[in-house]
């Protein structure tokens, strides 16, 4: 055997550091304030230097290699502050999901045993409600002003930078260490970690940046929707400072109208959004200019062909459509266009799930565990490996997610010779009516299509004939009227007649996960309890 001649250097977030604040030193980090208020600017050097404060500051309060530093905090400049710092100096950067329930969130803080936390002034009052319960917090940064009643002692963010020198003395960090942590949103028991290497996060990072990724480059500007605490905001914060990319950071303001202003003010060139931020702007801003988007990035659930076709001629704006999870750092699919044979429909690509990237190797297996054809047909659970898929959560076992050393995924689909997914359910959530399978996918993409249709979510019920049959929960838009019976109509040449469901339900608002998820768990809860009025036709 030949020994390699190469230069043993270590792939950690150091590299992609030291590379964005000297070769980048210019691009920008904007923060916006509200549409009332200057954006705040600063350039890659001088956040690269209030980052060197912060490692300096959290080490004074005590923090070393491997501490857990939680962040509960908007995307803004603070917080990608502590992705630079809190890594590079050894330490693991745990992104606090600011949407979980107080039990959920106490849990995950104890449970990752956090040292030190950092908190947006205009959040405290959500940690605040958990204070009393964490176990391992030493100290609690604020930044920014706002109530921080019950939080007890704090220190404040600018003060503890404004008290270190200059500069800081980073140590060589293994590659195979943990660099971060985010937790599952947890819709079954406890939400579960999933810790981040180095290598993991550096080599997702340059697969978002190829042109088969998001196709980041130094032209570009993000706007950054996804929030920093969900999977590290799709790996687009690091890629952006790696390559010189501008980041426009929205905090807290992700309605409509503010973010079709941020566009305006702004011209980002790349955006990343679950469907319902999409679907909102188009609701409620579609007079808004955003010409300057090349494309806007679109995952957490499936984006109805519908919305790809809205964008598309309402705002000249291409969705596509990307597949991950938590434990896939996220990105392992997106569906860009083949390179042969897309004949003269390309949103019959486009809103497959999508195509799997390379550094990801995947296969969908049967419910013995016999790995079925790449032919387009076969369905089955999806597995994924690679170098940025997790290989067990944090301190919990959680065998029955892996299967010979491949995560099983939870999502059911086929995928074709070209390598792209097509997802029909989860397996939760899959509806089994008379030993058949019905995508609640499909039906709910198909029904998102009538323009009377704001939000459809479908849950198979129980049914004394057929096991389960489909319940069909509709959310109709402002100022539009729709029957069962017409929505049956319109379903009808479109999907196989089996699949038609003969119970529906209007319902003001489809309850959402943390991560903005269609919650089916409390549509079904909600139809057990007999909460929702159901009207069966046919």
């Amino acid at each position: 055997m030949i020994k390699s001649t190469m230069q043993d250097v270590p792939l950690n977030i150091s590299q992609l550091f030291r590379h964005g604040r000297t070769v980048h030193a210019d691009s920008e980090i904007l923060t916006f304030h509200g549409p009332d208020q200057e954006l705040q600017v600063s350039t890659f050097a001088e956040v690269g230097d209030r980052a060197d404060q912060l490692a300096a500051a959290l080490a004074a309060l005590g923090v070393g290699v491997g501490d857990r530093v939680g962040t509960f905090m908007w995307n803004n400049q603070g917080h990608m502050e502590a992705y630079l710092a809190v890594p590079c100096m050894g330490a693991v950067l745990h992104t606090l999901n600011i949407r979980l329930f107080p039990e959920q969130l106490s849990y995950v803080i104890n449970h990752a045993e956090d040292k030190v936390i950092i908190v947006d002034a205009s959040i405290a009052p959500l940690l605040a409600k958990v204070r009393d319960e964490l176990t391992t917090v030493e100290h609690i940064i604020v930044a920014g002003e706002g109530d921080t009643t019950g939080l007890g002692e704090t220190l404040d963010y600018e003060e503890l930078l404004a008290a270190q020198s200059p500069g800081y003395d980073y140590p060589v960090v293994d590659e195979l260490a943990a660099a971060a942590m985010c937790y599952t949103s947890g819709t079954t028991g406890n939400p579960k970690g999933v810790a981040y290497s180095q290598r993991s996060t550096y080599l997702h990072s340059l697969a978002v940046q190829t042109m088969q990724g998001v196709r980041v480059g130094e032209d570009d500007r993000i706007l950054l929707i996804v929030p920093q605490f969900h999977a590290n905001a799709w790996g687009m914060p690091y890629a952006a400072w790696a390559t010189g990319c501008d980041l426009v950071m929205p905090q807290q303001f992700l309605q409509a109208g503010p973010l079709a202003h941020l566009i305006e003010k702004t011209r980002p060139t790349i955006s990343g959004a679950v469907p319902t931020v999409l679907t909102d702007i188009l609701h409620n801003a579609a007079d808004a200019d955003l010409s300057s988007l090349k494309h806007v990035l679109c995952g957490g659930s499936a984006v109805p062909r519908s919305l790809m076709e809205a964008y598309d001629e309402t705002f000249g704006v291409t969705v596509v459509q990307a597949w991950g999870m938590t434990e896939t750092s996220p990105l392992a699919a997106i569906s860009r266009l083949p390179k042969h044979d897309v004949g003269d429909d390309e949103y019959a690509w486009r809103v497959r799930s999508g195509r799997v990237l390379a550094g990801v190797d995947l296969r969908i297996c049967d419910e013995d565990g016999t790995v079925l054809p790449w032919d387009g047909q076969a369905q089955g659970e999806i597995e994924v490996r690679g170098p940025w898929i997790t290989g067990s959560y944090y301190l919990d076992a959680s065998d029955e997610k892996f299967h010979d050393g491949w995560l099983r995924t939870g999502d059911v689909g086929s995928v074709d010779a070209k390598g792209y997914i097509q997802i029909s359910d989860r397996a939760k959530d899959v509806i089994k009516s008379g030993g058949e399978w019905i995508s609640s996918v499909d039906l709910e993409n198909t029904l998102m299509g009538h323009p009377s249709v704001l939000e459809a979510a479908v849950v198979g019920i129980p049914d004394d004939r057929w096991d389960e049959r489909p319940l069909a929960c509709i959310v109709l838009a402002d100022g539009k009227t729709a029957t069962p019976e017409e929505l049956t109509e319109y379903l009808t040449d479109k999907v196989a007649k089996w699949w038609l469901p003969e119970r529906w339900t209007f319902i003001d608002e489809v309850p959402k996960t943390s991560v903005g998820k269609f919650s089916k768990k409390d549509l079904r809860a909600s139809y057990t309890d007999g909460d929702l009025t159901v009207t069966t036709v046919g």
